[in-house]
């Protein structure tokens, strides 16, 4: 009976299909829960995305329209590199010196006397009383150089002021020529139409030599930098070497050999001829620029001039073509400026470059658009103040006026020396 009595009686087990039901449920609920949760999810990454969506089309740079190829202008002359006149070296002294040159012509027509005595007011005074006295003329004769002298009895007023004045010879014939004025520029910087970190250009010329610097900070990659620094020669600018860094990358280095004619390159043992006018990459854009603000009125639209450019391992020639004036939207305001296109070099060619030049900047780039052939774009816009005020577009800039002044009995020598072949 106790047996009986302590005998455990079987507990009510649930049933199979009650269990099921049971789960069921729960994972319904559970389902339910991680459905909303999802939803939620989804809905916050949409609107994440249009946020982003929506900061990005506010900071997106909309002036950057690249011109179609139906919209480039018909080519209607091909410019190849030429010697540049000599008068850009030493050019301005001589505009500094002109007002005061035509006014003696004016007034004496023997201008050769009044130039040998020029440094003494003394001889000013004389000069009017000693036309007919042979005495004064010995006198002028004996003060003034041999050339002076001698030109003096070659009875041709123009003749002698040639050779008086034109000891320098910034009458050399060809193509016009002004390096743009030394310059800080500041641009905004963008990185597929996302602004980034502020970009610089610093150029820096004598009339004799140049350095360039151009840095570009991209986001996760680095600042791009690029550097040219050389000299003047009868071709315009001639770099000595370019210097190239990209982000994290080590520099590659070209190289101009002057002496042994070759261009040489870090990234590769091949060499090239160095070819008259030859530029890299960055040189080119000022090389342009001093072309156009010796004579802006001769690039019109569809004027394309080739220009011989090396890269850090190789070089081609590059046709810039005029497209025409536009405006280029700045933090300033709206400038006008010169756009130049940078022509297919070759078939399947997808690298372009877009170079913007304003005369209100002393034709220095007010705008930059490089697109590489994966389509990403780099763009510079000219921002603030640059630091010489003086930039008229085809006139000299006034921080070049007073470097070259001792440049100019340079000028002298090199007037044969650039020009020599």
């Amino acid at each position: 009976m106790l047996r009986s009595a302590f005998r455990i009686l079987p507990l009510p087990m649930s049933s199979p299909a009650a269990l099921r039901s049971v789960t069921q449920a729960r994972l319904a609920a559970a389902q339910r829960r991680s459905s909303r949760w999802r939803w939620a999810g989804v809905l916050a990454a949409v609107v994440g995305a249009h946020f982003i969506a929506a900061q990005w089309f506010e900071r997106h740079h909309d002036t950057f329209r690249p011109v179609t190829p139906e919209h480039v202008p018909v080519q209607v002359a091909l410019l190849k590199p030429e010697r540049i006149e000599t008068q850009p070296a030493g050019s301005p002294p001589p505009e500094k010196a002109a007002p005061a040159a035509p006014k003696r012509v004016a007034r004496a027509p023997r201008e050769h006397v009044l130039t040998a005595t020029r440094p003494g007011p003394k001889p000013l005074e004389t000069a009017p009383a000693t036309q007919t006295a042979s005495t004064s003329a010995d006198a002028s004769a004996a003060a003034s150089a041999p050339g002076v002298a001698s030109s003096a009895t070659g009875g041709a007023g123009s003749n002698a002021n040639a050779a008086g004045q034109g000891n320098a010879p910034h009458t050399a014939p060809g193509v016009k020529f002004s390096v743009p004025p030394s310059a800080e520029l500041q641009y905004d910087t963008f990185y597929n139409g996302v602004r980034n970190q502020p970009g610089t250009i610093h150029w820096s010329s004598d009339g004799r030599s140049y350095d360039m610097v151009v840095s570009v900070p991209l986001p996760f990659i680095g600042t791009f930098s690029y550097s040219s620094h050389g000299h003047v020669d009868a071709f315009g600018l001639a770099p000595d070497q370019y210097i190239e860094k990209r982000g994290r990358r080590g520099e590659d280095i070209t190289t101009f050999h002057r002496d042994t004619k070759q261009i040489g390159f870090t990234r590769t043992p091949n060499t090239l001829p160095l070819q008259d006018g030859a530029q890299d990459r960055f040189s080119m854009v000022m090389q342009l620029a001093s072309l156009v603000r010796g004579d802006p009125d001769a690039y019109q639209p569809g004027v394309t001039r080739q220009f011989f450019v090396t890269d850090n391992d190789s070089g081609e020639i590059w046709p810039i073509e005029t497209i025409g004036d536009e405006g280029v939207r700045t933090d300033r305001g709206t400038i006008d400026a010169r756009h130049f296109m940078r022509l297919p070099r070759r078939e399947g060619d997808r690298r372009r470059i877009d170079v913007w030049l304003a005369p209100s900047l002393g034709w220095l780039p007010a705008r930059l658009v490089q697109t590489e052939p994966n389509g990403t774009q780099i763009e510079l816009v000219w921002r603030g103040k640059i630091a010489p005020q003086d930039a008229n577009g085809s006139n000299a800039a006034s921080s070049d006026d007073t470097p070259p002044a001792p440049s100019q009995p340079s000028v002298t020598d090199p007037g044969a020396g650039p020009e020599k072949p």
